[in-house]
């Protein structure tokens, strides 16, 4: 059987590694502050973590804005484009292969950063449920200040279960992180740009029909 040799690519480029810790920084007080303001332990007093939830709320939401902005002028948009090639050979892949030792179906490039799975959880994440905690939390956070047409109680609940859902995307995303070659090489390539990957022109091939769209 043959071995491909493994090769190392500058994959994420500063601005996108300083995007994803910041997020990481800001998502983890969000969830530490917003259990406090639901009263499931005391660790910063519930008025502190009110006012440390909302001013970290505000600030993603507005760099949120300006990361929206980047993937549209950079074209870096088109990673997020959804596709069904090789989608359920990525399915399998995590639900079976992956235990049997054998290798990735998707290898990275720069032209798809993302697998088809991928793909569709980050879209999903970013074009739906981020907008919604976003939206959701706005209003709450300006319900003295505008007209409510949507009432304070259905606002909360709607914001809590987004929560939850992202809360259970960030502990997947962990997982997933300790998937690759060795136990810490994905963030390895989140830390230092250079992702470590398979050499083998099917790389290429999954590139430019996962690219053609663009």
């Amino acid at each position: 059987m043959k071995v491909n040799k493994r090769i190392k690519i500058y994959l994420y480029t500063r601005f996108e590694r300083l995007w994803h810790w910041l997020q990481a920084l800001m998502v983890t007080c969000l969830i530490i502050t917003g259990l406090e303001i639901h009263g499931t332990y005391k660790l910063f007093g519930f008025q502190t973590a009110v006012t440390v939830h909302n001013f970290i709320g505000l600030t993603w939401l507005i760099m949120f804005a300006f990361f929206v902005f980047w993937l549209f002028t950079t074209g870096e948009w088109k990673q997020y484009i959804p596709t069904t090639q090789k989608l359920f050979s990525v399915i399998r892949y995590y639900s079976w292969d992956i235990f049997q030792g054998k290798p990735h179906p998707v290898q990275k490039s720069t032209g798809a950063k993302h697998n088809p799975l991928q793909r569709l959880a980050y879209l999903g994440i970013s074009a739906m449920l981020l907008p919604i905690q976003m939206i959701t939390g706005l209003l709450y956070y300006l319900h003295n200040d505008i007209p409510q047409f949507i009432p304070l109680s259905a606002l909360a609940n709607i914001h809590t279960l987004v929560a939850l859902f992202l809360l259970n995307f960030l502990i997947i995303h962990l997982y997933m992180t300790t998937t690759g070659h060795s136990l810490f090489s994905h963030i390895s390539g989140m830390i230092t740009g250079w992702e470590e990957i398979y050499e083998t022109t099917k790389i290429q091939d999954w590139e430019t029909k996962a690219t053609k769209k663009g």
